[in-house]
C-alpha cells in the first residue's frame, strides 16, 4: 500500500495532480479541498489511498491524514464510491463532513451532487458512531450550546435568579433541545423557575 507520495509538483488541475518522485510521475485524483491547499510548483507531500479494481489501479491524494481518513470512512458506506466521496470532499471540507455526520445534518450531505436522501441517511447511520468515537465530536453540538447556555445563565442571573436554579433550568431545556437558541433557553427556563 502506498501511504504517501512526496516530490515535485509537475501538473496541477482542480481534480488531479502529477507528482514527480525520483523520475516517476504519479497521477493522483484529488478533491477541491486538497487543490486549494497545494502550492503551485514546489515539493509537495500528499497522503494517498490506492484503490485496486480489476480494470484500474487508482491513486487518490489528500492534503492531510484526516481528509484521507474521512474519505476512507465515506467509501466504507454501501452506495458511496470513491467518486462520490471525492465530490463530497470537494463540496465540503473534511471538518464540515464530520460535523454534518455527527450532527445528523441530512440536508447538508444531500446537498452534495450525486447523494440522495437514502444515501445521506445511510452515511449518517453507518458513520455517526465511528466519527463520534474516533474524533470525539460530541463536543461539536455542545460547543454552541455551552455558549448559548452561558449567555442564557447571565441573562437569568441579571433577572435576579440564583445561579444554581437557573443552571438546572437551562440544563433541562438543553436536554430536550440541544440546539436551542439563547432566547429559547431563557423562555423555557423562565417557565420552570
Amino acid at each position: 500500500m502506498i501511504t504517501h507520495i512526496q516530490g515535485r509538483l509537475i501538473e496541477k488541475n482542480p481534480t488531479d495532480v502529477v507528482i514527480d518522485c525520483n523520475g516517476v510521475g504519479y497521477f493522483l485524483h484529488i478533491s477541491l479541498h486538497t487543490f486549494s491547499q497545494l502550492p503551485s510548483q514546489e515539493n509537495v507531500k500528499l497522503f494517498t489511498h490506492l484503490q485496486i479494481r480489476e480494470d484500474a489501479h487508482t491513486l487518490y491524494g489528500f492534503s492531510s491524514v484526516m481528509e484521507r481518513e474521512v474519505f476512507r470512512l465515506l467509501i466504507s458506506v454501501s452506495g458511496v464510491g470513491a467518486s462520490i466521496a471525492r465530490t463530497m470532499l470537494s463540496s465540503l471540507s473534511p471538518d464540515q463532513v464530520k460535523e454534518a455526520i455527527a450532527g445528523e445534518d441530512i440536508p447538508t450531505i444531500q446537498g452534495v451532487k450525486g447523494i440522495g436522501a437514502k444515501t445521506a441517511q445511510r452515511v449518517i447511520l453507518d458513520l455517526k458512531d465511528k466519527i463520534l468515537k474516533v474524533y470525539g465530536l460530541d463536543a461539536i453540538s455542545t460547543v454552541s450550546s455551552n455558549t448559548n447556555k452561558n449567555e442564557a445563565l447571565s441573562a437569568l442571573e441579571t433577572l435576579g435568579f440564583a445561579r444554581k436554579q437557573a443552571e438546572k433550568a437551562c440544563d433541562g431545556v438543553l436536554k430536550e433541545n440541544p440546539q436551542a437558541s439563547v432566547e429559547t433557553i431563557i423562555k423555557q427556563a423562565l417557565k420552570t423557575l
